[in-house]
């Protein structure tokens, strides 16, 4: 085996293991069962778009897909520090955010 067969095999394998994973991440963002799961599913998503868009630039020699990839990277990671703030002040009251989280009474 050559190394040019070698690389076609493993960019078929990596491209059969990316297509998996993403049908079974899809699954978990519909079903859920919680916000916070669907948030770490879309978070999973974005790394399993990188890894397409990785393969992808290996098989064609495209090495810019990279410089795509981890742009996608810095937005993904944006993206689920946004949702990870938006869960949390979803479950603080007015009162809460008033004393920055802290218990009434606490020091």
């Amino acid at each position: 085996m050559d190394t040019t067969t070698f690389l076609e095999l493993a960019i078929q394998i990596a491209m059969v293991l990316l297509t998996l994973s993403f049908f079974i991440t899809c699954y978990r963002v519909v079903v859920g069962p919680t916000l916070p799961d669907r948030i770490m599913a879309l978070d999973m998503l974005v790394g399993v778009v990188i890894g397409f868009i990785a393969v992808v630039g290996v098989k064609t020699g495209y090495y810019l897909y990279v410089d795509i990839a981890i742009a996608l990277g810095l937005v993904g990671f944006l993206a689920t520090v946004a949702f990870a703030r938006f869960v949390l002040e979803r479950g603080m009251t007015e009162e809460d955010r008033s004393t920055g989280g802290r218990k009434a009474g606490a020091e």
